[in-house]
């Protein structure tokens, strides 16, 4: 299983939630089925359930804790505001701020490169640079984020 597959299919789930007011369970079947289906990429997905299994636990941590997450990452929005933001770069920002100071698996500068990556995939052209200056001032005060969520 690749964690970028499944970092791109929690984005486009969050956004879906958020957009259309649909369950996690039901906004990562159907990304999942477009993503078995999809050939253009020729991506192939080997173990669909453990992929199910990771992007659920991915989507249902980031969704439950959201309003934590919007607080925290509205101390980084220097002259911005969760609501103003598009809706891709608010994924984007929730899901790396829950890996980041959440999950302790992946390390801090792997998840921000993963960030800026789906950033400018689904984002603007101005969305990656946006993530990277938001995500690195978080960086900086990550164990004591680490230690106020516990």
């Amino acid at each position: 299983m690749k964690r970028r597959v499944a970092r791109e299919i929690v984005v486009q789930s969050l956004y879906q939630m958020e957009m259309n007011l649909v369950e996690s369970e039901e906004a990562v079947s159907i990304l999942l089925e477009e993503a078995s289906e999809e050939n253009e990429t020729e991506r192939v997905i080997k173990d669909e359930i453990k992929l199910k299994e990771y992007v659920l636990e991915l989507v249902n941590g980031t969704w439950s804790n959201k309003v934590a997450i919007d607080e925290l990452l509205g101390h980084y929005l220097v002259g911005w505001q969760m609501s103003r933001l598009s809706r891709v770069d608010r994924q984007v920002l929730r899901l790396a701020t829950y890996e980041m100071v959440y999950q302790e698996d992946v390390p801090a500068k792997v998840v921000v490169n993963e960030a800026i990556d789906l950033a400018k995939h689904f984002g603007t052209e101005d969305s990656g640079k946006f993530v990277n200056g938001v995500l690195g001032k978080m960086i900086g005060d990550l164990d004591e984020l680490k230690e106020k969520r516990s």
